[in-house]
């Protein structure tokens, strides 16, 4: 974070003190439509499969991925980089040492992991629920709480409205999300393709 916008966050008036708020002067002026993202955030989405978006993926400068999210195997439409993991403690993995974990912690048991680990503050994910999902659901997903001004693939159900993950053989039709909203989740990354703040990939 630059300081200029750390001295920024620091001056709003907000309820917490952090959050941008709709249509900020500030925001505006910064922010480039026409430039493109040197982020993007992978989700685990069955809808990556044939989609092809391997190289694109892997072109970005950071690319961010989420709880058993993997590449191997999947590179052509999944790429093969990753810069940042996002998990919560219940899908850590073994990572390699290019890579940063980035984790949410929600339980005090979670605090246990804080050595050699970048921590979101847990007030940010009552924040997303609240004020982004209307409080849907019990808790955000990973990945939705990672999507914010980037280039988004692989999320939402697949063209016959299933949810699963790319890697996996869906055996069960009836398979749902979850504690996560998952369908209030989709619309409000649609949404926010809408308004232009982030970039949507479809699956297929």
């Amino acid at each position: 974070m630059s300081t200029s916008f750390g001295f920024y966050l620091k001056n709003i008036e907000c309820g917490c003190g952090k959050c941008l708020e709709q249509d900020d002067p500030w925001f505006m002026q910064h922010f480039q439509k026409n430039v493109t993202p040197l982020l993007t955030i992978v989700g685990n989405s069955v809808n990556l499969k044939r989609s092809h978006y391997g190289k694109l993926i892997d072109h970005h400068t950071s690319v961010i991925r989420m709880n058993l999210g993997k590449t191997e195997g999947f590179e052509q439409d999944v790429g093969s980089r990753t810069t940042h993991h996002v998990m919560y403690p219940e899908s850590a993995s073994d990572l390699d040492n290019s890579t940063h974990l980035v984790l949410f912690p929600f339980k005090i048991k979670d605090l246990e992991w804080l050595v050699g680990v970048m921590v979101l503050n847990p007030a940010f994910m009552k924040y997303v629920h609240q004020s982004w999902l209307r409080g849907k659901g019990d808790y955000p997903s990973t990945g939705f709480m990672t999507v914010i001004l980037v280039s988004v693939f692989g999320f939402g159900a697949d063209s016959d409205g299933n949810w699963s993950h790319y890697w996996e053989v869906l055996r069960n039709k009836n398979f749902k999300t979850g504690g996560h909203p998952g369908s209030v989740e989709y619309d409000m990354i649609v949404e926010l393709a809408k308004r232009e703040k982030l970039d949507f990939y479809r699956g297929w």
